[in-house]
């Protein structure tokens, strides 16, 4: 039986109008689905009209412009159900997903189908695990001595993936794919006996002891900034009563 990182994967990337995941929206996403390693991927994109405006630092990222939003874009509502939806079919099935810093898109999403949904994602998984594979965690785990920043692009780099259209849901979702394939080969020894729900497990720790450690830094060099430890998906913030 194959390893894991042989087999079936699909992938989630989303491009947004910012970097909170409490109030910033979702301009396109893309669900890719790959068979077994080599095999062709089979891509779901989306282009979403978020309905807010689309500042001009993201759009500069990502090249989408709020015009081109309204013109060719779908309302946020039915997007993000198709979106959940996809996203439960993997999980029935047991197919991992690939997210690349999961806690932004997951909570992203997570927040997107509470405002246009009155949902949440795990009210879509319906109960089916989702085992999600992050190329960040894993490789910061993996190889935590090594010096350099860890952005998809630099893993793309470090791992021989090749990464067109940077910044474009479906080729970051391919991308990301990729690289945690070519993770798990270089690690094999490290990953191949771990199930995708044992490595899923693993990476919650993972994650919340390079948060500590990120957040001891910052306060070393004096910044306030804070880092959340929860992975892969960030909890609600409630209102206060």
């Amino acid at each position: 039986m194959p390893c894991w990182f042989e087999g079936p994967l699909a992938a989630f990337d989303t491009e947004t109008t910012g970097v909170d995941v409490e109030h910033d929206r979702i301009v396109s996403a893309a669900v890719v689905a790959q068979s077994q390693a080599g095999a062709s991927p089979v891509v779901t994109r989306w282009l979403v009209d978020p309905g807010v405006p689309v500042p001009e630092e993201a759009t500069a990222v990502h090249g989408l412009t709020e015009a081109h939003l309204q013109r060719n874009g779908r309302w946020p509502s039915p997007v993000m159900e198709e979106i959940a939806r996809s996203l439960a079919g993997h999980a029935a099935h047991g197919v991992p997903l690939v997210v690349m810093n999961a806690p932004f898109d997951l909570t992203l999403l997570d927040r997107e189908l509470r405002r246009h949904r009155a949902s949440s994602l795990a009210g879509y998984l319906a109960g089916s695990p989702l085992f999600v594979l992050d190329p960040w965690v894993l490789d910061k785990h993996l190889d935590r001595y090594r010096k350099g920043r860890r952005t998809l692009v630099d893993l793309c780099a470090h791992y021989g993936v090749e990464l067109s259209g940077a910044h474009e849901a479906s080729a970051d979702a391919v991308a990301a794919l990729e690289v945690v394939r070519a993770v798990g080969r270089r690690f094999a020894s490290r990953l191949d006996r771990l199930s995708p729900s044992e490595l899923h497990a693993r990476q919650e720790v993972w994650h919340a002891a390079q948060a500590r450690g990120l957040q001891a830094w910052f306060a070393r060099n004096g910044s306030d900034e804070q880092c959340d430890p929860s992975w892969p998906l960030r909890p609600e913030i409630r209102a206060a009563a």
